[in-house]
């Protein structure tokens, strides 16, 4: 792919070929994260045991909290800095940076150890049955517990550096932790005999390493790079700008494992048989939404520098065409998953009854995918724009307001399968609220600037 300046990239490059310049390894590395993340479901299962499939699905949603804080100073720093880029202020970037990483640090340290102090009540609340605690509880303390500072770091360095346009060696950082925690998983889950334990390590070395990645990378751009990672300039300056955007992300994360745990939880009430089933399912669907997130992130630099700078329409064109191509990868994901969805939970899952309940959810929640992206899409529209507002209002009506609700009222009146169905009423549901945000928000923009090449 043809190398461009900054400025090229954000102002002048055609908008298609400058949001694959970003997003396509973007996009990569979100895959790859996946496929590490789907790697401890894979070979756990592989052992044969349902009980610790469900265990890995039980932790997963408190696991995942820790992209919430990934995201509030990631998301929250990385659109600020491009936003900063775009109004010439570079020279106050480094403060913007050194307050996402030490700040989100110490946050996460935070976290750790009340998780450690309250794991007990903690599996209990996310439906731990005696079968499945023990798997739970020693995947818990080693993947949040002692790795929940590097799994938040390494994505803050991430989206740092593609706030600067450093997509690929932001991308090939994502992708060496996924890929070493692929190679470990066999060689601890089966060559040490360490079973789920085995695959919690393999995940928290990965993102320690990861992070090792990082720092290297940061030292080799030196000068070209204005992010500081010195504490000598960590600052509150820049707090409210942070986290007016950052917090949008996290509420959406966060709001997103609230439903989870509380699928898994209700879930629990039929059996283990169905957390398992259930718990694969959701990271096999997590796979278009992942392209779609590196979309997201590819594009945000890019939005959020022509906001800055005013040119409305290379915004909009940036965003729509995104849109655009988040909808017809997801309609072939939803394609392949309903042709293959027998095989595909097959394997995963060993268990005749686990992969064939497992199946007929991957068919039901597939058909929320293409919405759910262009939902997605649009809130982090608004959070480069540093609407973070907005983007949490659509958040939080999405998740809060219509999803958890929806999803006790679809267990109560249809059942388990009722669960499985409400995600794609919900996104039917949210997609002209976001529609409609979008455009208001568009329209209010200055109109002397909004025509702008």
């Amino acid at each position: 792919m043809t190398k461009y300046t900054e400025k090229e990239l954000f102002e002048t490059v055609p908008v298609p070929r400058a949001v694959a310049t970003l997003a396509i390894p973007t996009v990569i590395s979100q895959v790859v994260a996946m496929v590490y993340n789907l790697a401890d479901t894979f070979f756990i299962g592989q052992i044969g045991n349902p009980y610790m499939v469900a265990a890995v699905s039980l932790v997963f949603p408190w696991f995942n909290l820790l992209t919430a804080l990934g995201n509030l100073f990631g998301i929250g720093g990385s659109s600020l800095i491009s936003r900063l880029l775009g109004e010439k202020r570079g020279d106050e970037v480094r403060f913007v940076s050194a307050f996402s990483i030490w700040g989100g640090a110490v946050l996460t340290l935070v976290f750790s150890v009340l998780t450690y102090l309250a794991r007990t009540p903690i599996l209990h609340f996310l439906g731990a049955s005696p079968d499945t605690y023990g798997y739970a509880e020693r995947y818990l303390f080693w993947v949040v517990v002692l790795g929940g500072v590097p799994t938040m770091a390494s994505q803050v360095f991430g989206h740092l550096l593609r706030s600067e346009g450093y997509v690929r060696p932001a991308s090939a950082g994502m992708m060496f932790g996924g890929i070493l925690n692929v190679v470990l998983d066999p060689i601890l889950i089966f060559g040490m005999h360490l079973d789920v334990a085995g695959a919690a390590i393999a995940t928290a070395v990965s993102n320690a390493l990861s992070v090792v990645f990082f720092i290297f990378e940061y030292a080799r751009l030196g000068d070209r790079s204005v992010v500081s990672l010195h504490p000598r300039h960590f600052t509150f300056r820049f707090i409210r700008q942070i986290f007016s955007v950052g917090l949008a992300s996290a509420l959406a994360t966060t709001l997103g494992n609230l439903s989870n745990m509380a699928i898994v939880k209700l879930a629990s009430g039929y059996g283990d048989i169905p957390v398992a089933a259930y718990g694969v399912v959701k990271k096999i669907d997590q796979l278009p939404l992942n392209v779609s997130m590196g979309l997201c992130q590819g594009f945000m630099p890019l939005v959020g520098y022509n906001y800055a700078a005013g040119n409305y329409r290379r915004m909009r064109a940036a965003s729509v065409f995104s849109w655009k191509t988040a909808l017809v990868m997801s309609a072939c994901f939803v394609a392949c998953f309903a042709c293959f969805a027998p095989g595909i939970l097959h394997l995963f899952v060993r268990e005749v009854q686990t992969s064939t309940l497992g199946a007929s959810f991957l068919r039901i929640a597939c058909l929320a995918v293409p919405l759910t992206s262009v939902n997605f899409l649009i809130s982090y529209t608004l959070q480069a724009m540093g609407k973070g507002a907005q983007s949490a209002v659509l958040t939080s009506c999405r998740q809060g307001l219509v999803n958890i609700p929806l999803l006790l009222l679809m267990n109560a009146i249809v059942g388990l399968y009722g669960m499985i169905w409400t995600q794609f009423v919900t996104e039917v549901i949210m997609l002209p609220v976001s529609l409609l945000m979008y455009r208001a928000t568009f329209r209010r923009l200055p109109k002397a600037q909004a025509g702008r090449q």
